[in-house]
């Protein structure tokens, strides 16, 4: 009987999983999970805790039979199939950099088929073209575009999978109470619960303070769910707050395929200019914007909440990120590199690109002119400063909109004064982008 590798990467779920299907009706399938040293250490702690527990949940959906194994890939890839005698290696197609450099060296060590199937998004990568048939540069275009492309249904998963077992690693291990919400089950029900508000969406999507968001960034990161299955569920919504939820699921799709397209994006600017930009060297100013003491609550607020639950509001990721650039005049690499390490949902695509769209170097970037006002943003996000509370201990005794301006109200003890004075930050931000524009 035929035996097919189902080798799992971002698409860590049975449903909806195309891939899978077409292993699975090949005949035995080995589902193959490969911990690749080079991607696990530079993981922070937080992505390697939820990776834990979502391997875990799926190796029991499975009956206990995922195979993981530790190793280079294109070593450990190939040794299984030859264990098992694999007629073929099924996978989802990668679009990042070092997944497409990953996936062509195994298919050149292997003595069966690579076969990609399907991908983590709901339009691949490089299907959206112009009509000049090239990629879009401006995401609303390419959002129109996106729509008219359309995309397949979800599919069921497959049934009574024979799973076949072959020798195996432990799991990693995972800190304890860690990836509770991980696992596609669980993750399912946290969508389909979150579904239910989804017409206040649009109004509340910026407001950290109510803690409305649907943390399906991190899901999506290693696809316990697939974006068309929360489409199909959007589109039966037909509310305004699921048409603004779809159009975010669009620009997640329009960073990878900026990604795809232009692998040096990761960690260089779009747009060459601002090669040339000037930028100051981290140091203890960078310091104190890591671990949220910069003197400007909103800022800090969300450095802390960062650090204590590997999450941030993306209201927030905006204003840190316009802080660190703008005021700090420290080059975004930096903080995408912060955040990579920091965030369970490090997606490099959607980091990397966001941050060059605040730094003003991306596609369809924010005008570099655009500097996020730390104060003035938290009085209008957070009104009554109840985000700034949770999570700056040392501005609880402050009521209402006093949090996001203590040096106001009489300070507070323990908390930092502000590091820059922000109008002079702002004016030198814009002396150094006219000087790359002369």
């Amino acid at each position: 009987m035929v035996t097919t590798v189902m080798w799992f990467r971002r698409d860590l779920r049975l449903g909806d999983n195309p891939a899978l299907l077409e292993a699975a009706a090949a005949g035995r399938v080995v589902g193959l999970f490969v911990l690749d040293p080079l991607l696990w250490e530079r993981s922070g702690d937080p992505r390697r805790e939820h990776l834990a527990a979502s391997l875990r949940s799926l190796s029991a959906s499975m009956g206990g039979r995922l195979v993981v194994r530790r190793g280079d890939p294109a070593t450990v890839v190939p040794a299984v199939a030859d264990e098992v005698g694999a007629s073929s290696v099924q996978i989802s197609a990668d679009y990042g950099p070092y997944g497409q450099q990953r996936d062509e060296e195994v298919e050149a060590s292997l003595n069966c088929p690579l076969l990609r199937t399907g991908s983590p998004y709901a339009v691949a990568p490089g299907r959206v073209l112009n009509q000049q048939g090239r990629s879009y540069q401006v995401f609303t275009p390419y959002f129109k575009a996106w729509l008219a492309h359309g995309w397949r249904q979800p599919v069921e998963p497959p049934s009574n999978v024979e799973w076949v077992k072959a020798a195996s690693e432990e799991l990693p291990d995972r800190a304890q109470g860690a990836g509770a919400g991980a696992g596609e089950q669980a993750v399912l029900t946290h969508w389909h619960e979150y579904l239910d508000g989804v017409t206040e969406y649009d109004d509340q999507r910026d407001r950290p303070d109510l803690d409305s968001t649907s943390r399906m960034s991190i899901p999506l990161k290693w696809g316990e769910i697939h974006p068309r299955t929360m489409l199909a569920d959007l589109a039966r919504k037909r509310s305004d707050g699921a048409k603004a939820y779809a159009r975010e699921l669009a620009w997640r799709e329009f960073c990878a395929d900026l990604l795809a397209r232009n692998p040096h994006a990761a960690w260089k600017p779009l747009r060459p200019e601002f090669e040339r930009m000037q930028y100051d060297e981290p140091d203890e100013l960078f310091d104190a914007w890591c671990a949220g003491r910069t003197g400007f609550p909103f800022v800090d607020a969300g450095m802390r909440q960062l650090a204590e639950t590997g999450f941030m509001h993306n209201r927030v990721r905006m204003v840190v990120a316009s802080f660190l650039v703008k005021d700090l005049h420290v080059h975004w690499k930096y903080g995408a590199r912060w955040f990579m390490r920091s965030l369970y949902d490090g997606d490099l695509a959607s980091n990397s690109l966001n941050w060059q769209w605040v730094a003003g170097c991306g596609a369809d970037a924010a005008p570099y002119f655009r500097i996020f006002n730390p104060v003035g943003q938290g009085l209008k996000f957070d009104p009554d400063g109840t985000y700034v509370r949770r999570w700056v201990p040392e501005l609880r005794h402050l009521d209402g909109q006093a949090a996001h301006e203590p040096w106001r109200h009489g300070g507070a003890g323990g908390y930092p004064e502000q590091v820059v004075d922000h109008g002079e930050a702002r004016r030198e931000a814009l002396r150094r982008y006219a000087a790359i524009r002369s």
